[in-house]
């Protein structure tokens, strides 16, 4: 069994790797280990996120995706996230997130009697749809109540925004320059995939 953790931040202030050793904690109880890791820094609303993309293009039918929960995956919308969930099944790939229990019958051994286990695989793939809404609708929420927020600042006077790093992105653009792919940028630039990605979505727009 090959187990790929996918550990997502979704901001540059956040530590995408926080949740490592918490992972590692949770397979090492099943008798397990974690084989490969991804992590980056990226919203879960999109889809385009590259290190979730590298991990479905490594992966193997009958590995599994660990997260730390549904929502490090997906607060996708429904179409997003039912495409999301298509590559993974047409892949093979079983998902298993730790706060979700229903999942973890996909590191474990299944029970040998084929009902119970289609029944359990059935009511997984239930519960995951509705941690996957769920997530999305935090999200929204989240959003609504910044946007509100940023409103009411400006009403006021008060909101400045948030100031671009200039430096960084003067690196980022030499680094592009030089023919660095994305996640080379980052790693030598030290700053998120999703700055890489809209630093070069902005040179390519003048």
């Amino acid at each position: 069994m090959f187990i790929r953790a996918y550990l997502r931040a979704s901001t540059d202030d956040q530590d995408a790797g926080r949740a490592r050793e918490y992972l590692e904690e949770f397979v090492a109880g099943h008798g397990k280990t974690i084989a490969s890791s991804y992590m980056e820094n990226a919203s879960g609303s999109h889809a385009d996120r590259p290190e979730l993309i590298r991990l479905l293009k490594d992966a193997r039918r009958g590995d599994v995706l660990l997260v730390e929960s549904i929502d490090r995956l997906s607060r996708m919308d429904d179409q997003a996230w039912q495409s999301l969930k298509a590559a993974i099944d047409s892949r093979g790939i079983r998902i298993v997130a730790v706060d979700l229990p229903t999942s973890h019958q996909g590191i474990t051994a299944q029970s040998g009697d084929e009902f119970t286990d289609r029944m359990l695989a059935a009511i997984n793939y239930m519960m995951i749809d509705m941690m996957a809404a769920i997530a999305r609708k935090d999200y929204q929420q989240r959003r609504l109540r910044q946007e509100q927020g940023i409103a009411k600042a400006k009403h006021s006077g008060v909101y400045k925004g948030r100031p671009a790093d200039l430096e960084l992105r003067k690196r980022v653009r030499e680094l592009l320059a030089a023919g660095l792919g994305i996640r080379a940028v980052a790693r030598h630039a030290q700053c998120s995939t999703t700055t890489v990605m809209k630093v070069r979505d902005e040179l390519a727009a003048i």
